[in-house]
């Protein structure tokens, strides 16, 4: 890997991996959840706070940066850690998938992608050279190769094309990150749901040499079932001695079946996005604190969650703040979402190095199909 970056292996279980990664702004436990901290803010949270839940590392978004406050006066400020005061590691993606999927008049050809500011309609040109700059610029610790991300569903021959020219851009991707000792390239692995494909460019990736492998063009609409389904195979494509990094996911659920498939990083809006229209995601389940039935409900949302939601509220002060639109329930919920995501990851880790993730997931399970606590 990189100078100054490693990754170590401490244990297996299954296909399950548990290990860290180490930079030169600290460790990362695997597996890890990356909280996304899209435009230089988890939204909601302090840094501090951020870190408080557990949380190794953070992405940040090059799409969201680049339009603003721009990669250029992030870069003359300082750069990415200290314009947003998060000392540790911080991966950026690569700005594709949000040029595919936010902006309007995109047009893509071999040389990039042409597209208009989804903020003021300015036009923009992102290529693989152009995203290796602006993830430089931020000083991202782990930068992600500029590639298309293939829309669901894709026929095969939509697909295949697509999955050439992310492979293409992967070596433009290598060739214009150079040699920056202390940062990592991860390379993107795409092939939409068809075997062969994900097999071919396994291959052109290793072919060209990353620091870590991303299986992208997942969590785009295809449902779970299938998900894992080519998660049965396409992390095992991807080299054993390098991170894998699962994109845009997930669910809890979706989270543990990644992992017990061979996964080693994730990430999501899902819990900061969830704490912000009231939904908290609990051992039991999802809770919906607008419902009536926590008007009155003087227990914590979670008795044996120690965040400060659950430490120091009610149920029906949730409640209350959610349906009153007071800024302190997006605060506390996202809180309490991503203390408990960093928990499941905890518990996972603890369990891979124990030999015991069978019987975790089961345990895992088995609450989640309990539901929430019966109403008052």
């Amino acid at each position: 890997m990189a100078t100054g970056i490693s990754f170590t292996l401490h244990a297996t279980d299954g296909r399950a991996r548990t290990g860290v990664i180490a930079t030169p702004r600290g460790e990362i436990r695997t597996p890890a959840f990356m909280p996304v901290g899209t435009a230089g803010t988890v939204k909601a949270m302090m840094p501090d706070s951020v870190r408080a839940t557990g949380a190794d590392i953070l992405l940040g978004n090059t799409y969201h940066l680049m339009l603003r406050p721009g990669a250029e006066r992030v870069a003359r400020l300082g750069g990415l850690h200290g314009f947003m005061n998060w000392e540790r590691p911080i991966l950026t993606d690569s700005g594709g998938f949000q040029v595919m999927s936010l902006s309007s008049l995109r047009k893509m050809t071999e040389e990039g992608v042409t597209f208009s500011s989804h903020v003021d309609g300015s036009k923009h040109v992102l290529t693989p050279e152009r995203s290796m700059e602006i993830q430089r610029l931020l000083g991202s610790d782990i930068v992600m190769a500029f590639d298309e991300c293939t829309p669901f569903p894709a026929t095969e021959a939509v697909s295949v094309e697509s999955m050439r020219r992310s492979m293409r851009w992967a070596q433009r991707s290598r060739d214009a990150f150079g040699d920056r000792p202390g940062h990592a390239l991860f390379g993107i692995q795409q092939g939409s749901v068809f075997r062969d494909q994900r097999e071919e460019s396994a291959e052109a990736l290793k072919g060209v040499g990353f620091d870590g492998y991303a299986v992208g063009g997942l969590a785009v609409g295809e449902g779970q079932a299938m998900m894992f389904e080519v998660l049965d195979y396409a992390p095992g494509m991807l080299p054993e001695d390098r991170p894998r990094y699962l994109m845009g996911v997930g669910k809890p659920d979706d989270i543990v079946g990644a992992v017990k498939r061979g996964i080693d990083m994730m990430d999501c809006v899902l819990p900061s996005r969830s704490g912000r229209t009231g939904q908290a995601w609990t051992r039991r389940g999802q809770v919906n604190l607008r419902n009536a039935r926590h008007a009155d409900d003087p227990r914590p949302l979670d008795e044996q969650c120690g965040c400060p939601a659950c430490r120091n509220y009610s149920r029906a002060y949730l409640h209350h703040v959610v349906r009153a639109n007071e800024m302190i329930a997006g605060m506390l919920l996202t809180w309490h979402n991503l203390h408990y995501f960093q928990e499941i990851m905890a518990g996972m880790r603890g369990a891979i190095a124990e030999g015991r993730f069978e019987g975790w997931e089961a345990d895992f399970h088995a609450f989640r199909a309990q539901g929430d606590i019966e109403p008052l």
